[in-house]
């Protein structure tokens, strides 16, 4: 027992009302756990609601990845900059430093390969135990709404996020696209709107024409996904009209590591994201980081 000797009463005092307790930064966040916020704010920072996610799980399901063969020389200079890592429990067990502070969302949906049929025959294949083992911050799952196997990722979906509740983890739903499904403002927005009603957490998906329509009818954060490699200016400029159309951030892969300069436009990107630099001066810290790389 504590000694009560020479102890103070408490001072009289007006009721807080301090919104940066009693509110979140995240919108339809406001009800969840501390646990559960906690997390969140890990991966979207709460100065300035946005996030920098890498994402490195290409491997999951087309294995060696241009860029991402050796995946601790990828991710050596690239953890540093990065707000968030998304990747696999091989690869974070295997090529991420036990000391890294970089929050995780971890890839918990696979179970088939780019030689496959069908890419969208995905299942849950991590427990929400594993992702408690491994100090995530978030789990990771591919829905394919209008997929071949769209029933089996929406039930295996449901049953994750109930676990993710249970568990104190946030869940990322993340809409895939299929070879017959359309990039487009219907289909995207349908597809995150499915995923936020069923109890997502946030939502990984494109950028596409009328993209406000996608994150406002959204109501639970967006992340713009980066999709395939494209010139640096491209990139940084899809990520500026992203966040200026309601994202939250971007989860890029292939338009940083397979960048001629991974550490410049990783520094680029966030310049956007987080500070919302043009396109066009963000694209000057790539070109500088390029240059004193190559100098030294």
């Amino acid at each position: 027992m504590a000694d009560v000797e020479g102890l103070v009463g408490a001072r009289d005092v007006k009721a807080s009302g301090s919104p940066s307790v009693r509110g979140f930064h995240l919108k339809g966040c406001e009800h969840l756990d501390w646990g559960m916020k906690n997390r969140l704010s890990r991966i979207i920072k709460p100065d300035t609601g946005r996030t920098v996610m890498l994402a490195v799980d290409h491997g999951y399901f087309q294995g060696p990845t241009s860029g991402l063969e050796v995946m601790e020389d990828t991710l050596r200079p690239l953890i540093e900059h990065a707000d968030c890592l998304m990747l696999t429990r091989g690869i974070l067990r295997t090529s991420v430093p036990p000391g890294s502070q970089v929050p995780i969302v971890l890839r918990v949906s696979g179970g088939n390969s780019i030689i496959g049929d069908d890419l969208s025959n995905e299942t849950w294949n991590v427990t929400p135990e594993d992702c408690i083992r491994l100090n995530v911050a978030g789990m990771a799952f591919s829905i394919y709404v209008g997929g071949k196997y769209e029933h089996q990722t929406l039930a295996a979906f449901s049953e994750l996020i109930d676990a993710g509740y249970q568990a104190g983890i946030p869940v990322l739903a993340v809409t895939a696209v299929g070879r017959e499904m359309a990039r487009d403002a219907r289909y995207l927005s349908l597809s995150s709107r499915l995923a936020a009603e069923m109890g997502a957490n946030f939502v990984k998906t494109y950028y596409c024409e009328n993209f406000e329509r996608v994150t406002t009818t959204c109501p639970v954060p967006i992340v713009m996904a980066g999709g395939k490699k494209l010139p640096e200016l491209e990139a940084l400029t899809m990520a500026y009209r992203a966040v200026s159309e309601g994202a939250v951030g971007v989860d890029m892969g292939r338009n940083i590591f397979q960048s001629d300069c991974p550490v410049g436009m990783i520094k680029a990107v966030k310049a956007v994201v987080h500070h919302n630099e043009k396109p066009e001066i963000a694209l000057k810290i790539y070109e500088e980081e390029k240059h004193t790389a190559k100098v030294a």
